[in-house]
């Protein structure tokens, strides 16, 4: 595996190291380079971002990691997304495992612009994470079945109600505009996430594509989860309402991806799946998702760790 480092101070360093010893971390890595939060909020220790050995698939696996000084982000790339999921998924399990406390979360916000593929990253993340989960759990008792540890919660629960955008000054704008930032209800979000730290479980909203409405308490995430994802377009802006949502999340993920190639997966979306003629799905990217994916982007500065989307 070959794995490059570089920072805004230094030259960039290449690493060919075994699958094994790159997630030993026992390449000779700068002190300042792949380190993590631990999961307390209050208190907080560095960690390697990938700590586990044999976490991942036996197969040569080179997920690239290039790191840089600590107020900037680690990027991870690789192969194929797989790979990707595979090397996220076995940096939260041991994260999972140290949580104790079962009021205590571990809460990653997941950020990018609309066609980066979130829902997707998300949940075979979590997947993984459940996968891998009982490997540890079963060394820790073998008496006890282990649970899921790991939930995704997304940011399309709190879209606002048709009815609350009919109610506004020209509702026909905001239909248009649905899926801007100010066609949330990041109070509710807030609140939740406010809920799910200090209680340890919370109901949340799922989103009915079916009607176009949120549908009240319909996720629950429980106390025997330990990890739980975030996902959504605004995750990670630094304004109003929406910095203090960012504030709740203990790791800051992007997923980046070319803008155009982010477009032209959301225009197949409106067709293949909304049904839209193509000539409507193309006014409706170009007049709602990409001024929407510039507003997304711009909050990439704020992001941990920026995960390079491929196609899926």
């Amino acid at each position: 595996m070959e794995l490059s480092l570089s920072s805004a101070t230094s030259r960039a360093h290449t690493y060919n190291s075994s699958p094994e010893l790159f997630l030993l971390g026992k390449a000779k890595l700068p002190t300042w380079d792949c380190y993590f939060p631990s999961p307390s909020r209050d208190r907080r220790i560095a960690k390697p971002l990938f700590a586990q050995p044999g976490a991942l698939s036996a197969k040569h696996n080179p997920v690239k990691v290039v790191c840089c000084l600590k107020r900037e982000a680690t990027v991870v790339e690789g192969r194929s997304m797989h790979e990707v999921y595979d090397a996220l998924a076995a940096r939260l399990v041991p994260t999972a495992t140290a949580i104790g406390n079962p009021n205590l979360k571990y809460i990653v916000g997941l950020a990018g612009s609309p066609g980066s593929g979130k829902s997707t990253t998300a949940s075979e993340v979590v997947q993984r994470v459940n996968k891998l989960w009982p490997q540890k759990a079963s060394a820790l008792d073998s008496q006890v079945t282990p649970p899921e540890v790991a939930a995704v919660l997304p940011m399309d629960g709190f879209h606002l109600y048709c009815s609350q955008l009919d109610a506004m000054e020209n509702p026909e704008e905001a239909h248009a505009r649905r899926g801007a930032p100010w066609t949330f209800n990041p109070e509710l979000l807030l609140e939740s996430l406010k809920t799910l730290r200090s209680e340890g479980s919370v109901y949340a909203p799922s989103f009915d594509h079916s009607v176009g409405d949120p549908v009240e308490d319909d996720i629950f995430v429980t106390l025997q989860h330990k990890v739980v994802i975030v996902e959504g377009n605004y995750l990670l802006l630094d304004d109003g309402i929406w910095k203090e949502v960012s504030s709740m999340f203990d790791e800051k993920w992007f997923l980046e991806v070319d803008i155009d190639k982010a477009m032209e997966r959301v225009r197949n979306r409106h067709i293949l799946t909304a049904g839209k003629p193509p000539d409507v799905a193309k006014w409706r990217v170009e007049y709602n998702d990409r001024p929407n994916a510039v507003t997304v982007n711009k909050s990439k500065k704020n992001a941990d760790l920026i995960i390079k989307s491929i196609d899926y």
